[in-house]
């Protein structure tokens, strides 16, 4: 229970680190890192959900959310619009 409410009630600074995507291979052997913390305009893949296998550069991160939006993730709304779907990250 307490760990559930420090997760969900967790400041800015602590979602950021909490927010992090592992790299891949390549970038995993380069930096000597598994995970980092995920920014604007990094390069991404989604490996779950209906957007599985979609790649793009994240557009905004929205903490308050714990979502990612990402470039080419969209979905129009009836009105026409396009928005931008949240991925979680």
């Amino acid at each position: 229970r307490k760990n559930r409410k420090a997760h969900f009630t967790a400041p800015s600074s602590e979602r950021r680190v909490i927010m992090s995507a592992p790299l891949s291979a390549d970038l995993r052997q380069k930096y000597n890192v598994r995970s980092i913390p995920v920014r604007k305009d990094d390069e991404v893949q989604v490996v779950r959900g209906s957007f599985k296998g979609r790649e793009g550069k994240i557009v905004q991160v929205y903490r308050r959310k714990w979502v990612i939006h990402v470039e080419r993730i969209t979905r129009e709304k009836v009105n026409g619009t396009t928005v931008n779907v949240g991925v979680n990250a």
